[in-house]
């Protein structure tokens, strides 16, 4: 794993310690949007998988949609 990517996890990591309590229960989908992005940035790499992660984030809000959404495999 690049040093970019694990730069990137650490923030995301940071994130969930300290401000997802914050705003816990509003996640719309399954995996949360930092379980989302951990994913992708591990499976495909900091610009492709912060790529899906963001997509995913700006799809994330109360008139968005709901429920299971996993990182796609292709």
């Amino acid at each position: 794993m690049s040093r970019t990517a694990r730069v990137a996890l650490g923030v995301i990591r940071v994130y969930k310690i300290v401000l997802s309590p914050l705003f816990a229960g509003s996640c719309r989908y399954l995996p949360g949007c930092a379980d989302y992005m951990t994913e992708s940035v591990t499976r495909y790499g900091v610009i492709r998988g912060g790529w899906l992660g963001t997509k995913r984030l700006c799809r994330c809000h109360p008139f968005g949609g709901h429920g299971y959404d996993p990182v796609p495999h292709s």
